[in-house]
């Protein structure tokens, strides 16, 4: 919890703010990390906590393998995975290039990464679009 301080403080006031007005069925816990399902299509990790837009198992891997992330990097996440895999999945750009077939999500470092953290940690397949 300290190493990713930083994430893990973020994760938990929206994790708060999402018990507060989110879907209360839909929290667990996933390999330590905890799951909540928000409001939102997109998923995100910070820290411990994950929030999914889906039920989608493939998805609580691959998150789950951002969580491995921030365990290695510590207060390092944000700058090395956080920021640019945030500016991946939303920057207008990159979202074109994606839809025409030009590069596939999982081809940006921080991603391609998760994916292989994610199935390493939990022997379970996760998203590879």
């Amino acid at each position: 919890m300290t190493w990713g301080i930083i994430q893990n403080a973020l994760g938990f006031l929206i994790w708060i703010y999402v018990l507060l007005t989110g879907p209360k069925e839909k929290r667990r816990f996933f390999h330590g990390a905890l799951v909540t399902r928000w409001n939102l299509k997109s998923s995100m990790s910070l820290g411990i906590f994950l929030f999914l837009g889906t039920d989608d198992q493939r998805v609580i891997v691959h998150e789950y393998g951002h969580s491995i992330q921030s365990c290695i990097l510590g207060p390092f996440y944000l700058f090395i995975i956080g920021i640019p895999s945030l500016a991946w999945a939303n920057t207008p750009r990159f979202v074109r290039l994606r839809r025409k077939g030009v590069y596939r999500y999982s081809s940006f470092y921080p991603e391609r990464w998760a994916n292989i953290l994610g199935r390493r940690f939990t022997h379970l397949d996760s998203i590879d679009y």
